[in-house]
């Protein structure tokens, strides 16, 4: 239902962190953040679902704060795996779902963890920022003019 946190890096590979905003740009990204710019807009703002980030710990005993993740935006009651290829707003900025955001080697590598079987297929969604704005946590997410 709604945006828990907002957590970006700099510079690849550095950790991430915590935010109490972040300015999203249309085309670009989130300001401040290492794939801020970057060409390909699946790397323009990445997602998870707190419930995914649970269940990692409870289903596989590995245990990541939010920011750990290496996802940018960690939601709240969204199921983010349906909004590929849909448009869904977080307050006022409008994304767009690209593809999912599966768990890589260099995530486990960052977090020290096995966090690959835990997060195949709820990894995240990785989006298109359309209209920038400003994201702060506690901002409702809307899909498809329902608030979810």
């Amino acid at each position: 239902m709604k945006l828990l946190s907002i957590h970006i890096a700099p510079k690849p590979g550095v950790p991430m962190q915590s935010v109490d905003a972040a300015t999203a740009v249309a085309g670009r990204g989130l300001e401040g953040d290492r794939n801020f710019g970057d060409s390909d807009p699946s790397h323009q703002v990445t997602l998870i679902e707190r419930e995914a980030v649970a269940a990692l710990g409870r289903d596989y005993g590995v245990e990541l704060a939010p920011g750990d993740a290496r996802r940018n935006l960690v939601t709240d009651g969204v199921a983010l795996n349906h909004l590929v290829g849909k448009e869904f707003a977080i307050g006022d900025v409008r994304l767009r779902g690209i593809r999912l955001c599966e768990p890589c080697t260099h995530l486990q590598k960052l977090t020290g963890a096995k966090v690959l079987p835990g997060l195949v297929h709820r990894g995240g969604l990785r989006a298109e920022i359309l209209t920038g704005g400003t994201l702060k946590p506690g901002l409702v997410v809307k899909t498809e003019g329902k608030t979810t």
